[in-house]
């Protein structure tokens, strides 16, 4: 390991949440495309599929935000067990839908009820936040690992899932991904000591982190970004499938994971001087022009390259985009804030998974890769309206220095320019 990276971990309890984090965000990347495989083995219904798929999104695009704003005001252990089990019965509850064959509507039901699961990346970032407050450059160095460690959980997620449904039986993917995610929180959640002091709300003033300008622009812009992600999973399964590999979806979306895990770990090295809004609007850019290739993948082996190229800019607009986020959001509400560009993504994969399952159902796979090349653009315009307000410093930030420092309160520290050297 890199000596920034190892660096990072000199802190104690930075290894354990960090492999606890590991687990407990794995059924990011294995539940939805396991709905997806299972729906699609069970009933040869990419539209069903589709549609699951982007209920799980939205639902956790709904109460993703309001677990992490409990989770600000209560700390990570007291909200994100009960809720974790509230997910975890849901998703039992589908597969012995999917098992009896009940009722679509009961699948509808029960998929956003598991959306209440929490987002475990937040937690662990807000976890080195805390650590690491005011020491810039080794939290540039955590987001960046944080980005691997999210690619990483891509590259073998969508393999167990899609390899457990198609070689096992079609539930044993969403199963795993619940077992993950059981021992993940609970594992992370018993470490204390590393746990982010929470803010018990003092007033009814500010009560979302959404009312920063600069944060709207970043979520709205992750609705588009999203979409991308979305429907290349949605896509890919159906590509393969017409391929005669069904199996192989899981390979050539590990392989657009790789890409982007080998780009962040060479951008956690890097220190980089400038504007930081620039380079995400450049990363988004990146994004939206590496969707085009797809288009013309004729087989699986292209198709994996084209993925390779254009995950080689998502970590690094990623990893920006946290340090953005911590620009424009009082550290009260981090973890609140982090969870909206979460949130943003989960609308677009949302969107994304069900516009491209039904153009898969009415025109083929090839075509519905149109649906990640228009989200791309979109994302686009959203980023080069939006650029001011990312540019501008955060006036919310520093009004409240002076109550939290004097409270004791431990976070990101305060920047005078509003602004971020890292990424």
């Amino acid at each position: 390991m890199p000596s920034p990276y190892r660096a990072i971990f000199a802190a104690p309890g930075t290894a354990s949440f960090s492999v606890a984090g590991f687990l407990g965000r794995m059924p990011l990347s294995m539940m939805g495309i396991g709905i997806v495989t299972m729906i699609s083995q069970v009933t040869g219904r990419y539209g069903l599929a589709g549609a699951l798929s982007a209920t799980l999104a939205m639902s956790a695009a709904v109460l993703g935000p309001l677990v992490s704003r409990m989770v600000d005001r209560h700390g990570q252990r007291k909200v994100l067990r009960p809720v974790t089990l509230v997910s975890l019965a849901a998703a039992a509850g589908l597969l012995l839908c999917v098992q009896q064959k009940a009722p679509d509507w009961t699948l509808f039901v029960f998929t956003a009820v598991i959306g209440c699961v929490p987002s475990v990346g937040a937690m662990t970032r807000a976890r080195w936040a805390e650590i690491y407050r005011g020491e810039e450059r080794r939290l540039h160095t955590a987001y960046s690992w944080e980005s691997i460690v999210d690619e990483v959980c891509f590259i073998f997620g969508p393999i167990l899932s899609i390899g457990l449904s198609t070689a096992w039986f079609p539930e044993a993917g969403p199963l795993f991904a619940g077992a993950f995610l059981a021992v993940g929180v609970f594992w992370l959640t018993s470490q204390r000591a590393t746990e982010p002091v929470p803010h018990p709300q003092r007033d009814a003033r500010g009560t979302s982190a959404l009312r920063s300008p600069g944060l709207q622009v970043l979520a709205l812009a992750f609705v588009a970004t999203g979409a991308i992600f979305g429907s290349v999973d949605v896509v890919t399964v159906a590509f393969a499938e017409e391929q005669g590999h069904k199996a192989a979806a899981s390979l050539v979306l590990a392989v657009y994971a790789l890409g982007s895990g080998l780009a962040g770990a060479v951008f956690g090295l890097l220190h980089l001087k400038g504007e930081p809004s620039r380079r995400w609007l450049l990363g988004v850019c990146a994004m939206a022009v590496s969707m085009i290739p797809l288009l013309l993948a004729g087989n699986l082996p292209l198709l994996a390259v084209a993925l390779f190229v254009a995950g080689l800019s998502i970590a690094p607009t990623m990893v920006t985009t946290m340090a953005l986020v911590e620009a424009h959001v009082p550290r009260t509400k981090l973890t609140e804030g982090m969870t909206w560009t979460g949130t943003g993504l989960a609308v677009g994969v949302a969107l994304g998974s069900s516009a491209a399952g039904w153009v898969v159902d009415a025109s083929g796979a090839e075509a519905g890769y149109v649906v990640p090349v228009v989200s791309g653009a979109l994302a686009v315009a959203v980023g080069l309206l939006g650029h001011r307000r990312l540019s501008r410093p955060a006036p919310n930030r520093e009004g409240q220095r002076g109550q939290h420092d004097s409270s004791g309160d431990s976070g990101l520290g305060e920047r005078q320019d509003g602004e971020q050297p890292v990424a």
